[in-house]
């Protein structure tokens, strides 16, 4: 676990040789931040960059094995280790010295602290050099969170400044925000700051100050329009057009979500578990929820029906001048 990571950072035990793998930014971001703090203030830090995809990796090396002027250690980044990937031979932007990087790893620099960062998925696990960075160099993998893992961070997250947050509130936080880690932090600091220490995050709170998205207002539309109540979708709609939204996107997000909604209940006749669907369609297990927990939920006729007279509008918006707005409006207004 990358807490686990951290705590040893933190007590000032640094490895000489650390892997960042993976996708999420802000685990990489974070954990480089711990690095340098533990190493003592960044104006008096020796840190010297590179980036793999312009450079051999025989100068983040040269740079490790070099004793620092100015402090006890230095620390080495190196970015974009491509080399630990799977390319195709010829498509390598640089000609880096792996059997040098294999003989290094066993006898890193005890004075430098040399990170390598790989942003990618996966690596080729079949590469020798990929085999030795993962034996001698300790491994973080900067993966976003599974759906339990990132309530529990949200829960740690907010315990840590001095307050706590719903069940409730934390499904709807990472329904608005998405898996976006950074952006997650960033609404947790702003909520938190708003409650000052030992208040409690709530839905309500949540709804008030996070930023709603154009997806989260799409779907509040369709929702209040399959339960036949025209004059919440209206004035949903409204608000959007104020904004400056343009009715075709607007028609296009519908019908996104008619479909994915027509998914979701298709697969769930068919005896498939919410976190199953979620997984099939890619969406995020909060989303599923929500669709099948609706009261009146609607039949598949009617999706059918919903998505039919979409595609109508959205062939009137494309072939008709006049006014662009209404006609999405009298889509709203038309009872299922």
């Amino acid at each position: 676990m990358i807490s686990t990571v951290w705590k040893t950072i933190k007590k000032g035990e640094l490895a000489p040789v650390y892997l960042l793998v993976g996708e999420e930014s802000y685990f990489i971001d974070e954990t480089i931040k711990r690095i340098k703090e533990a190493m003592g203030p960044e104006d008096e830090l020796e840190i010297s960059t590179f980036d793999l995809d312009e450079v051999p990796v025989d100068a983040v090396m040269d740079e490790a094995d070099t004793i620092p002027f100015f402090s006890a250690q230095k620390l080495i980044i190196a970015k974009n280790t491509s080399f630990l990937k799977a390319t195709e031979k010829g498509k390598e932007k640089i000609d880096h010295d792996v059997k040098r990087l294999e003989t290094w790893l066993s006898n890193p620099s005890d004075f430098s602290v040399t990170v390598f960062i790989a942003p990618y998925e996966k690596l080729d696990e079949r590469k020798k050099v990929t085999k030795m960075m993962k034996e001698h160099a300790l491994l973080v993998e900067a993966e976003t969170p599974k759906e339990q893992d990132l309530a529990v961070w949200i829960q740690s997250n907010v315990k840590a400044q001095g307050n706590s947050i719903t069940q409730d509130a934390i499904e709807l936080l990472v329904t608005m925000v998405g898996a976006n880690m950074l952006q997650l932090q960033m609404e947790i600091d702003k909520l938190t700051l708003y409650l000052g220490e030992g208040g409690e995050i709530t839905v309500s709170l949540v709804e008030d100050l996070v930023a709603k998205t154009l997806e989260q207002d799409a779907f509040k539309m369709l929702n209040a329009y399959l339960a036949n109540d025209s004059v919440s979708a209206l004035s949903i709609y409204h608000d959007l057009l104020r904004q400056k939204q343009e009715p075709i996107m607007l028609v296009g997000l519908l019908a996104s979500n008619v479909r994915t909604m027509s998914n979701v209940f298709y697969l769930l006749k068919k005896g498939y578990h919410p976190q199953q669907i979620a997984k099939n369609l890619k969406i995020h297990p909060y989303r599923v929820k929500l669709m099948t927990e609706q009261r009146n939920r609607p039949s598949e006729e009617s999706l059918l029906r919903a998505l039919y007279q979409l595609a109508e509008v959205d062939l009137q918006l494309k072939s008709t001048g006049g006014n662009r707005e209404r006609y999405l409006e009298l889509f709203l207004l038309r009872q299922l």
